[in-house]
């Protein structure tokens, strides 16, 4: 009896691994299925070109999209801008101040509200809030979306990271007569920075390739973007016009736009996870 249920017990064994290892097989053949599947299609126009032209008018061939990757580093950099530094301040007080009240609890789950809203929604907001006030798109407008829809994710982030400090720590520093804040500034922060830095490019990756919140904000522009108050090009959007556009040529274009974006998201996660590595090490 004891035999048969331990043979028994090994085959369950046998068959929930030979499960999970399939399983995960599918999900690594589905991801390499996509990437490799955008590599085919955008690597044909990937050249210098694409890096440093404008986009070329309907019927002639070549061009590129120098003013789109412009436009969406710029985006990017506003976003930060914005929802760094606050969403950081969110998650510190969450960290050292708001474990427990009522304060803390309603920070963190309006972070966890927002970080669910579609992010079209926050596309319509900041419309109805710059866009119209200001009666046109411009890359200020994209920004501020942008922004908006880092500052949950930098808070949680920041928050997950600073938790990672030992609170052994906090209580040496404290029992050495080191005042609260100082404690928080000059202990705390620098031990949890590169987790911190981990959560910034994570959180920028997960933005960069937002379209909805851009169709309603920046909108698009064939040029160069020179002001806050202009209509700016970005990757996404460009993706978007030119896949449902008719012309072979910009849904080549498409495709290696594609990629790029994707392989901007990738770096930004692979130097993230290895920053986390390093610190971990």
């Amino acid at each position: 009896m004891t035999s048969a249920f331990a043979i028994r017990r090994k085959m369950i064994n046998y068959f929930m691994l030979f499960l999970t290892g399939l399983s995960s097989v599918l999900v690594i053949s589905i991801l390499f299925f996509i990437l490799g599947y955008i590599v085919f299609h955008g690597i044909g126009s990937f050249s210098p070109a694409f890096f440093t032209h404008l986009p070329k008018p309907v019927g002639e061939s070549g061009g590129g999209m120098a003013n789109a990757i412009v436009g969406s580093l710029k985006l990017m950099g506003l976003a930060g801008l914005m929802g760094i530094p606050l969403g950081f301040m969110g998650g510190l007080y969450l960290s050292e101040y708001g474990k427990k009240n009522v304060i803390g609890f309603c920070v963190r789950y309006a972070a966890d509200l927002m970080n669910s809203i579609p992010s079209i929604v926050i596309g319509i907001f900041a419309y109805i809030l710059i866009v119209l006030p200001m009666g046109h798109f411009s890359l200020l407008s994209g920004g501020i979306a942008l922004g908006i829809m880092l500052i949950p994710i930098m808070v949680r982030n920041s928050e997950e990271f600073l938790k990672l400090v030992p609170d052994t720590i906090r209580e040496a520093a404290l029992a050495l007569g080191l005042p609260e804040w100082k404690m928080v500034i000059f202990i705390v922060i620098p031990s949890a920075s590169r987790g911190i830095v981990t959560g910034i490019m994570l959180g920028l990756a997960r933005i960069s390739g937002e379209t909805a919140p851009l169709l309603f904000t920046a909108f698009g522009n064939q040029y160069w973007n020179r002001s806050l108050f202009e209509p700016v090009s970005s990757l996404p959007v460009m993706i978007y016009t030119y896949a449902i556009s008719p012309y072979e040529e910009w849904h080549k274009l498409a495709w290696t736009a594609g990629m790029v974006l994707l392989l901007l998201i990738l770096g930004m996660n692979i130097i993230s996870r290895w920053i986390f590595q390093k610190r971990l090490g």
